[in-house]
């Protein structure tokens, strides 16, 4: 009872199921027993056989579901392969079109989720965000392009435009930010950001970069942090530096160790490593030098080959 018809082929099938209701040719056509469906589209919901209270509005969006429940797909193509799979919402042309038997998922955009077909559990929102998505699950991403290149890395987030865009296999990453992470393929754990933080990062994992451009340069290092605009943006394969403040290790390129706090402290330094700055510009200019220690506001300023000195105090 309380079925609603309207065009060639809609409901031909449907023996006891009741409200329903089917807009466009062959839309619910092998429907028999499923129940709550509404269908507006030509072919859509086409295959449904028994699932119920599944909403398909558009041109073959929901057309291969035959058991799933509680989808929702509006968009040309939206849900087009999806079987058995419930409790999806797909937004947007080709929206999570690929999707088999991944469920909960909700892509909201052109193209977002398209790739998706096992997936479960991912929440995309923005035109080709997560687009080549296939198995992997609990990823979130907004933002244009957002995670667009991920493959099976799971229990990611990106958003901004491009966060994470590249990211291929690397998972448990947070990248908050245009741009930010958008070369990351592998890399894990990373936590990010600011416009443009770990820009370049592809496989270093375990940092954190907070602030524009922070660690924009890191490649392949892992286990960093750096706080503050700029900080730590020369780094590409140093490990283990901690940079606290604008500017702050701001040249560092392949170092370890080092740890500098306050706003450009260990400025120009490139390979030295082991040393420890705590004041604004302190140990500005050391550039080479090692295991250094300085304590104070443009401590050891001038510095900048020697190694094994402690300063403590204002210009010391």
């Amino acid at each position: 009872d309380f079925n609603t018809g309207l065009g060639s082929g809609a409901l031909a099938n449907n023996t006891t199921a009741d409200n329903n209701t089917a807009v466009g040719k062959s839309a619910l056509f092998y429907n028999t027993t499923g129940a709550n469906n509404v269908a507006v589209g030509s072919s859509a919901l086409q295959d449904n056989t028994t699932g119920v209270s599944n909403v398909a509005v558009g041109l073959q969006s929901l057309d291969a579901n035959t058991t799933g429940a509680s989808n929702v797909a509006v968009g040309t193509s939206a849900l087009g392969s999806n079987t058995t799979a419930s409790s999806n919402t797909a937004v947007g042309h080709d929206a999570l079109t690929a999707n088999t038997t991944g469920d909960l998922n909700v892509a909201t955009g052109k193209d977002c989720l398209k790739r998706n077909t096992t997936g479960a559990r991912n929440t995309s929102s923005g035109v080709y965000a997560l687009q080549n998505n296939t198995t992997a699950s609990d990823n979130t991403a907004f933002g244009y392009d957002s995670l667009g290149g991920n493959t099976t890395g799971a229990r990611n987030t990106g958003m901004g435009r491009s966060a994470l865009g590249a990211n291929t296999t690397g998972e448990h990453n947070v990248s908050v930010g245009m741009n930010s992470m958008i070369s990351n393929t592998t890399g894990d754990e990373n936590a990010v950001l600011g416009y443009n933080a770990l820009y370049y990062n592809t496989t270093g994992a375990n940092n954190v970069a907070v602030g524009k451009g922070a660690l924009t340069q890191n490649t392949t290092a892992s286990n960093n942090t750096a706080v503050g605009t700029n900080a730590l943006a020369a780094n590409t394969t140093g490990t283990l530096n901690t940079a606290i403040g604008m500017l702050s290790l701001n040249a560092n390129t392949t170092a370890n160790n080092n740890t500098g706090v306050g706003q450009a402290s260990l400025y120009n330094t490139t390979t030295g490593e082991n040393n420890t700055s705590g004041g604004q510009a302190s140990l500005y200019n050391n550039t080479t030098g090692g295991t250094n220690t300085a304590f104070g506001r443009a401590s050891m300023y001038a510095n900048t080959t020697g190694a094994g000195n402690v300063a403590m105090g204002v210009d010391a």
